[in-house]
């Protein structure tokens, strides 16, 4: 049986960035129903052919609940769409950052009668984090920020014939986390700083930085896996949860009047004894790239969601930097890390468990399985309308990426001098 699915993103940049595209289209490429998608970025209305669709099941894409982080601007959207919170389709959540505006989360699975989260928290964290939600009417499971995609795998192994030598020793790219995140974002800045002198006074070749003037991205950033021999990082998340985003704001403007406050004096006028209210903490895609180009990890400890394990798939860093030692010599051993590399390829990216085609079948799955409102759809003729329909969002996702961005750009540019005249 094909199913009628619709996802609803919110996207101004065309092309989209490829983790982004491979984590929107994996219900496309991957499942064999009739998926359509809505850009609600550009929704002044409901387009006439969604509205008489039936759909079985509703996505609100991780691309959409992102808008989130400005509150004004995602309750305008959720007014936009408040015609599919009286659909009979089950409906479907992909939130990420789950450590700030938690509240907006919270009001849309109300709002709109959410029958599934599928977070990237931990267990622990959910009822933290969806504090409002009543977890007898809605279902929560728990996946990835990311998998691997079957039309990568295919490129890396492209990308290995014309890379032939690993000429980075270590390699590792990673952002500044800003401090209403808590203290487990200064640990991407820590491990880099504490590698590069490491490798400096052992001899060895780094490629280090946390710099935004040297982040890598598409394929460029497979292309510079391959090109290492070890790779380093710690696990994505935060330590803080802000339900309504007011430890950013605050932080944010104390940082503005304040620019060289150290951690602790941040903590203390922003957030004080709040750090470590949150444990949220998961393995990231660069984890499973990493697997994919056979470029060998050294992870600050952790759990890594259980799929990575330590002596295994990567090679273990004490949180106190004890071992940092043992570490650099396993580095200088290629043949340790051969092991571990041919280890994590066979059983992260050769099993299939962490694949996009997995991802996308398992969430339709669980969500249209034994599912009542399904059994009246079935029976319902709509094979003309929904081809009619399909092809008529062909053509809108079409013109939407030849020409959204710049009449987007024109409107605002309009509202603007508009604003500007009447002023």
């Amino acid at each position: 049986m094909s199913y009628n699915i619709l996802i609803i993103y919110r996207s101004l940049h065309y092309p989209v960035r490829n983790s982004i595209n491979e984590h929107l289209s994996s219900f496309e490429n991957y499942t064999n129903h009739r998926i359509y998608y809505l850009n609600a970025l550009f929704v002044l209305k409901i387009p006439w052919y969604l509205k008489i669709i039936k759909f079985d099941l509703i996505i609100f894409h991780t691309t959409f609940l992102a808008a989130r982080w400005n509150s004004r601007r995602f309750e305008k959207l959720l007014s936009k769409l408040i015609f599919f919170s009286k659909s009979s389709a089950i409906k479907a959540i992909l939130p990420q950052d789950e450590f700030v505006y938690t509240d907006c989360l919270n009001n849309l699975i109300n709002r709109f009668s959410i029958d599934y989260i599928f977070t990237v928290s931990p267990e622990s964290e959910w009822k933290k984090i969806y504090s409002n939600v009543d977890f007898e009417n809605v279902k929560i499971e728990q996946v990835l920020t990311g998998y691997i995609d079957d039309k990568t795998i295919d490129k890396v192994h492209t990308l290995k014939e014309q890379i032939q030598k690993r000429e980075i020793d270590v390699g590792y790219r990673a952002w500044r986390a800003p401090p209403w995140l808590g203290k487990h974002g200064l640990t991407k800045v820590k491990i880099g700083e504490v590698f590069k002198q490491a490798c400096d006074s052992n001899g060895l070749f780094s490629d280090i930085s946390n710099e935004d003037k040297d982040t890598i991205y598409g394929d460029k950033w497979l292309e510079f896996l391959l090109q290492c021999r070890f790779t380093i990082g710690v696990e994505g998340g935060a330590s803080i949860l802000d339900p309504t985003g007011d430890i950013r704001k605050k932080t944010e403007n104390y940082l503005s009047k304040n620019p060289k406050a150290s951690y602790s004096e941040v903590e203390e006028h922003c957030f004080p004894s709040l750090d470590g209210n949150l444990d949220l903490f998961a393995i990231s895609p660069r984890h499973l790239e990493a697997c994919l180009t056979e470029t060998c990890q050294v992870l600050l400890e952790g759990h890594y969601n259980g799929i990575l394990k330590p002596g295994l798939h990567f090679v273990e860093l004490k949180k106190d930097y004890s071992n940092l030692d043992e570490v650099i010599s396993i580095i200088k051993n290629d043949k340790k890390r051969n092991e571990i590399t041919e280890r994590a390829y066979s059983d992260i990216v050769q099993s299939g468990k962490y694949t996009y085609k997995k991802f996308a079948n398992e969430i339709v799955l669980k969500c249209l399985h034994n599912s009542n409102s399904l059994q009246h759809q079935d029976n319902h003729t709509r094979s003309l309308v929904d081809k009619a329909g399909k092809t008529c969002n062909i053509i809108s996702e079409y013109l939407l990426r030849k020409v959204g961005r710049p009449l987007y750009y024109l409107w605002r540019f309009y509202k603007a001098y508009i604003t500007v005249i009447r002023a």
